[in-house]
């Protein structure tokens, strides 16, 4: 057992800094990389493009990636999780295999995580007597279903782990929980057992904090953020693990950012629900039973993490299609701007109306004045307002309707207020709406598989 390991991440979201993970790997000593590339809807637009080609639907700015890390890697014996294979981790597993052949890396094992994607057994896991209720409304997918874009169950650790024992030098998964891809090395190398609840716990509180990239180091923190030194080269967090749980967050020498209990702190009320029941496949940690200490130098200790055993149930991402939404705008300046794009939304919604057109929802926002705090925003004085963006967006299951909403713009330039500019691009096109279905699944419906290839 080792006394300790450094897991970095290295990717937050899917278009995150492409530099990250390989500033990680070069700038010090890691063990373990860690990538985080998924949302919900990011797994609706991998599998779109699955569904046009077979070999497509997982990040596919990982075999760049792979080209520029894979000697440094290879190198330091530095293992690689990720969850990037969306849809499709065979075929991101194969296009790192290539990338490895074209680099004469020939001993390269990487273990795939399948079995994440129940999308074509809805109707046997309905059958089985699990009805798959939103989670939020209470409806049966039923109503959905033949609308669905993709349906993925959250694992978590246990099948990376599996994957590390048998000897992968990188794993790449489908839907697998952001926080288990953190855990699961300390799980693999600390020995840890499915019911050291507090230790899960721990290395599921590490995970939440990287899985966000650098948010946790620095990047949109809302505190004295004007302080945070060099933004333009932040350093993306390290946890540095033990084997009692005891995490030590912090970041390579001489690079941006900072890793202070502030930005830690913050990183951690970031979606979390009730923090007494943080849950996942692998654990309930308590977020009230955290304690930090700032050891100064970009170092936080996070300790004494308390948890509870996991629930019975996988969570479900589904996506379904629903309807059509389109949107336009066009700015107004100086003098009354406000009070001409006030008056250019009103003229279109009435255009609309006159044209009978059929919308779900109609929605005006007049950016440089409520955009970000809606019918919370001070009124401004117009005298000292330079421009104002207005921006309409539709949204209907009459694509028809949609459509026609995108010629009604252009006409405003020249039969509405004066003083208009901003229109580029050419006329808005409908784009499909997808709708999120989070839902529960027994875990006895529901197997991984790993493979090594």
């Amino acid at each position: 057992m080792k006394d300790k390991i450094r897991i970095a991440s290295g990717q937050g979201f899917w278009g995150d800094l492409i530099d990250a993970p390989y500033h990680q790997v070069t700038k010090g000593e890691i063990d373990y990389l860690v990538m985080d590339y998924l949302a919900e809807v990011t797994m609706s637009i991998l599998q779109k493009q699955k569904n046009k080609n077979p070999d497509f639907g997982y990040a596919r700015d990982i075999p760049d990636l792979m080209k520029r890390i894979l000697p440094a890697i290879k190198e330091k014996k530095i293992k690689v999780v990720t969850n990037g294979g969306g849809v499709n981790p065979v075929a991101c597993a194969e296009a790192v295999i290539n990338v490895a052949k074209e680099l004469k890396i020939n001993d390269l094992k990487i273990g795939v995580i399948l079995g994440d994607d129940i999308s074509k057994r809805i109707d046997e896991i309905i059958a089985s007597g699990s009805e798959l209720n939103n989670m939020d409304t209470g409806e049966s997918i039923k109503n959905v279903k033949d609308k669905l874009l993709s349906a993925n169950v959250y694992f978590g650790a246990f099948p990376i782990v599996e994957a590390l024992k048998r000897d992968a030098d990188i794993v790449i998964t489908g839907r697998t929980t952001d926080t288990g891809l953190t855990l699961a090395p300390m799980i693999y190398e600390f020995g840890w057992k499915p019911d050291d609840y507090n230790l899960l716990s721990a290395g599921t509180v590490a995970g939440h904090i990287l899985e966000c990239g650098a948010q946790s180091s620095g990047g949109n923190f809302l505190g004295d953020w004007e302080s945070i030194p060099n933004m333009a080269e932040i350093g993306f967090p390290i946890a540095e693990a033990y084997p009692n749980g005891e995490v030590v967050i912090t970041k390579h020498k001489n690079t941006g950012g900072r890793v202070s209990f502030e930005t830690v702190a913050e990183q951690l009320v970031y979606e979390i629900g009730d923090p007494v029941q943080y849950i996942t496949p692998d654990c309930v940690a308590d977020f009230t039973s955290i304690k930090l200490e700032d050891l100064g130098n970009d170092r936080v200790k996070v300790y004494d993490v308390k948890g509870k055993p996991e629930t019975g149930f996988y969570k479900v991402s589904c996506s379904y299609a629903d309807g059509y939404s389109a949107s336009a705008s066009l700015t107004y300046s100086w003098p009354q701007a406000l009070t001409k794009a006030k008056a250019a939304d009103k003229i279109l919604r009435r255009r609309l109306e006159l044209l009978n057109l059929k919308f779900d929802e109609i929605r005006t926002e007049f950016i440089g004045y409520n955009a970000c705090h809606g019918p919370l925003s001070t009124k401004l004085d117009e005298d000292l307002i330079n421009e104002i963006m207005l921006r309409v967006a539709v949204r209907s299951h009459d694509y028809n309707s949609v459509e026609r909403f995108g010629k009604e713009i252009a006409p405003l330039i020249l039969t509405g207020p004066p003083s208009v500019t901003g229109f580029a691009g050419g006329r808005p096109k409908p784009s499909e709406v997808v709708a999120y279905w989070p839902a529960l699944i027994p875990k006895k419906l529901v197997k991984p598989e790993i493979r090594i290839l």
